[in-house]
């Protein structure tokens, strides 16, 4: 059939979808997705940091060291290079085949898969482009059997399936499954609790940075601790696969050392500043804290507090003595018994003082702002 969509054809016909057109798996989906997520915060940071005119060191190593502590324990979480071996196999496509073909066959397992891939050299055959990446899950303690059997009924690769075998088995020798599992469960346990650490860190890291420094011990140790779990808990025996006269030895890969390293350099980190802030008291921050740069900002508040009780101690003790306390209360109290003793006016009393004295009375009585009907006396009165 000839028509509109034919241009730029090699057989000038139009397309055919009878089949599926499968691509290789090139990159892990969801560890693209951690780096992108985390490489945009940290590139927004290194954006905004040229206009950060204060604390500019303690705040560049402390947002790199979050961000690769964050990024790393996510992509130990969900990567698939925990324990890793590869080699080279001259094996058949299936199984009771003749024909055989050089590949590169590959095991890299997770804390909860195993991804094994299978890849025919370019070179060694006409079939150059058969390349395979199987997944197969040990989230529960029947999902490996059952993969397994899936592979079978999909017709993969035969060596993807030697290798498989090895881990679906829980029999006799074959325990390696059953023990990589328990291992990927304690460990990604581990990491859980790191993650949660980690976000507690930058909190407290905005909030009391001391408090976060302590925090940032705690998440290193985690770290380390998912490394020293998943270690105890490996096979006693090491897996040592055979293909077709190929061996493969498995080995730590790069998520068991990225985890170690950020683990050391969090625990390191957060012992220094805690070392300094015990030291020099306070003398830690970052631009992320809370009211930094504000009247609210702790720094301020703990110069304007010093300088505070500089100007107390500077200004004169008004404060008596105790003596002076006690005469000053015995003064008091003598006055109030003089102030007894001078009696008291009899107000129905009249009196026969000349009237000059009247007088005299009467104009002070006067001069006062207030008019009172008696003469001022300081005795008491009594009506």
């Amino acid at each position: 059939m000839r028509g509109w969509f034919d241009a730029f054809r090699n057989d000038g016909g139009p397309t055919l979808y009878s089949y599926s057109n499968r691509t290789p798996v090139t990159g892990d989906v969801q560890l693209i997705t951690i780096f992108v997520i985390f490489c945009t915060i940290y590139t927004a940071f290194i954006i905004i940091f040229p206009g950060i005119r204060k604390q500019k060191l303690t705040t560049f190593l402390t947002v790199t060291l979050s961000m690769f502590v964050g990024t790393t324990i996510q992509v130990a979480q969900y990567g698939s290079t925990w324990h890793t071996a590869s080699t080279t196999v001259v094996s058949s496509y299936s199984a009771f085949s003749k024909q055989r073909m050089t590949a590169e066959i590959g095991g890299f397992i997770g804390l909860m898969h195993i991804n094994i891939t299978y890849r025919v050299l370019p070179g060694y055959d006409e079939l150059n482009d058969v390349e395979f990446n199987e997944r197969f899950w040990w989230r529960s303690p029947n999902e490996m059997s059952t993969s397994f059997k899936e592979a079978l009924y999909r017709g993969a690769p035969f060596p993807i399936l030697s290798v498989a075998e090895y881990f679906s088995l829980h029999q006799e020798g074959f325990s390696w499954g059953s023990k990589y599992r328990e291992a990927g469960y304690y460990a990604s346990i581990m990491l859980w609790t790191s993650l949660a650490s980690w976000f507690m860190m930058n909190l407290l890291l905005m909030v009391v940075p001391r408090y976060g420094a302590y925090s940032m011990v705690f998440t290193g140790l985690c770290m380390l601790l998912t490394d020293l779990t998943y270690w105890s808990l490996l096979p006693c025996d090491p897996l040592v696969a055979h293909v077709d006269g190929s061996i493969l030895i498995f080995n730590f890969g790069w998520n068991y050392w990225l985890v170690l390293a950020a683990g050391i350099g969090c625990l390191f980190t957060g012992m220094i500043i805690t070392a300094i802030d015990l030291i020099f008291p306070h003398q830690f921050s970052t631009i992320l804290e809370v009211d930094y740069d504000t009247p609210y900002d702790r720094h301020v508040i703990i110069e304007e507090s010093f300088d505070t009780r500089n100007t107390r101690r500077r200004l004169p003790k008004i404060e008596d003595a105790f003596g002076d306390r006690i005469i000053r209360q015995l003064s008091s109290k003598l006055v109030a018994e003089k102030e007894d003793r001078q009696g008291v006016i009899n107000q129905g009393y009249v009196s026969q003082e000349p009237s000059e004295f009247q007088h005299e009375i009467t104009n002070e009585s006067n001069k006062s702002n207030w008019s009172y009907p008696f003469p001022p006396t300081p005795r008491r009165t009594i009506n």
